[in-house]
């Protein structure tokens, strides 16, 4: 989880910044996902759940929720 922790912001392959705005998954993902899709454009990244003893043993699905970043030199301001 300290690994998870440190992941905060990406950028992909067209430039655009991305802000992790949660990790987790269950009724919890989607309640999270309606909220952060009405800050703009969202992107789900589902993530490997090894290490993460309940998710394994469950078989729940992990999942990141990124919200993107505005384009802008000096803002942090999301889409």
């Amino acid at each position: 989880m300290a690994e998870e922790e440190q992941i905060r912001e990406k950028i992909d392959a067209q430039g655009n910044r991305w802000r992790k705005a949660y990790f987790g998954g269950g009724q919890h993902f989607q309640n999270w996902l309606a909220q952060c899709s009405e800050l703009g454009e969202v992107m789900v990244e589902e993530v490997d759940s090894s290490g993460y003893t309940c998710f394994e043993e469950s078989g729940e699905k992990l999942y990141r929720i990124w919200v993107k970043l505005k384009a802008s030199n000096d803002d942090d301001s999301l889409s």
